[in-house]
């Protein structure tokens, strides 16, 4: 029996549940940050964006080792 499409989808699923919850929890802390102080929008844009990308490059990470362990 092999399991390497259950282990590949495993990869690509739990580490794909991290960064999910890590963007969800950054738009929220950015959409009540803009909300209080609205005026704040251009200080908070770029360290908000440079999150987001470090976030989603987490996501793409665990999209490679699923795709290197299902194919090799």
């Amino acid at each position: 029996m092999d399991l390497t499409p259950l282990a590949a989808g495993l990869a690509i699923g739990l580490g794909g549940l991290g960064p999910g919850i890590g963007l969800g929890l950054g738009v929220s802390k950015a959409m009540e940050a803009l909300g209080r102080n609205p005026e704040a929008s251009g200080a908070l844009f770029v360290p908000y964006v440079l999150g987001l990308a470090l976030t989603e490059a987490v996501a793409i990470y665990a999209l490679v080792i699923g795709l290197l362990i299902l194919f090799t």
